[in-house]
């Protein structure tokens, strides 16, 4: 049975008979302990998604070019493709980030094109859903429409919803972990394959926010006490979710007043799209695209530290594609 929080703001009226029918049938029963107990159970712990290590044809791709669908396309092809990383009849979570109520040139969510070329990827390698969706931070309808992922994903035939705030697992680690309890929504966890893809963008408090960071759209609760000793955390959470791929938008990059953006003129034009399949390394790179040396980034320090990946871009295998317009 789903299970309705007390303190949830987000009871629907659907949820909201479901629970009422559910108490009903207890109390019929005459099991008042064990009717609230099962109506407001906890959560059930997860240990995380299982580590795949899936490995491509390069440790990174860059793709540069004018048109964000094909470079995603162009990049995950010259990775391996993605049938390497989706499987026939499996189920996809495609994570972009949809935070914010703001339209694709202010760039504060990941370019709708990318979001698109990744559906369209993932059917094309056999997937039987895809899902996408984020815990927002401005209003969840606004966000998901004026984003444009909305749009793109209705069109493409992938499943986007509002993620319910309810049906979630607690985090549980081998370590000890600052993320330990926190809840995390199941979708998040219950699929065959996890493809991260945030935007790159300015942030007040870690200077950039890029894959890792992306991951706090999956986490409920009061998601400002991640905050709190950040860079730990979501490379915690990144260890949790462990994503089969990240892809990075840096298309249009919000290099001031981030996270949120809205001005134009905070935005500039990078043309680039990164795939790979280490989190630290993708965000290394991001980073130094936007003019930052990788380990004045706290996340990526802590995770280089804990040998979390690498950010040793001199070492890596990387290549950089040219899809332009003629």
């Amino acid at each position: 049975m789903r299970r309705i929080p007390l303190n949830s703001d987000k009871i629907t009226r659907r949820n909201f008979l479901k629970f009422s029918i559910a108490g009903l049938a207890f109390i019929a029963a005459g099991n008042f302990v064990s009717a609230a107990r099962t109506v407001f159970a906890q959560p059930a712990s997860s240990s995380g998604r299982i580590k795949k290590n899936i490995k491509g044809k390069h440790d990174l791709v860059c793709a540069k070019g004018d048109d964000p669908y094909a470079m995603t396309v162009g990049a995950v092809e010259a990775m391996g493709g993605m049938d390497r990383f989706v499987k026939k009849n499996g189920v996809v979570v495609i994570k972009p980030n949809i935070g914010w109520d703001r339209a694709p040139e202010q760039a504060a969510n990941t370019n709708p094109l990318v979001v698109a070329a990744l559906i369209d990827l993932c059917f094309k390698a056999g997937a039987k859903r895809v899902n996408i969706f984020d815990v927002t931070c401005s209003d969840a309808r606004r966000s998901y429409e004026n984003s444009g992922i909305q749009k793109v994903a209705k069109e493409k035939g992938a499943n986007i919803y509002f993620p319910d705030d309810w049906n979630t697992v607690k985090a549980k680690f081998k370590y000890a972990s600052p993320m330990e309890g926190w809840t995390v929504l199941r979708d998040a966890i219950e699929c065959d394959t996890f493809i991260n893809a945030p935007v790159l963008k300015h942030h007040g408090l870690t200077k950039l926010t890029i894959s890792m960071k992306n991951l706090m759209g999956v986490c409920t609760g009061n998601r400002g006490l991640i905050h709190q000793n950040i860079a730990t955390k979501i490379v915690d959470l990144a260890d949790f979710i462990s994503p089969d791929l990240t892809v990075i938008d840096a298309f249009r990059f919000l290099y001031r007043n981030g996270p949120t953006g809205g001005n134009l003129d905070d935005v500039k034009r990078l043309d680039s799209l990164i795939v790979a399949t280490d989190p630290t390394l993708a965000d290394a790179y991001a980073a130094r695209l936007a003019g930052l040396d990788p380990l004045s980034i706290d996340n990526i320090k802590v995770a280089v530290g804990r040998k979390f990946g690498s950010a040793d871009l001199d070492k890596a295998d990387i290549q950089v594609l040219s899809s332009r317009l003629a």
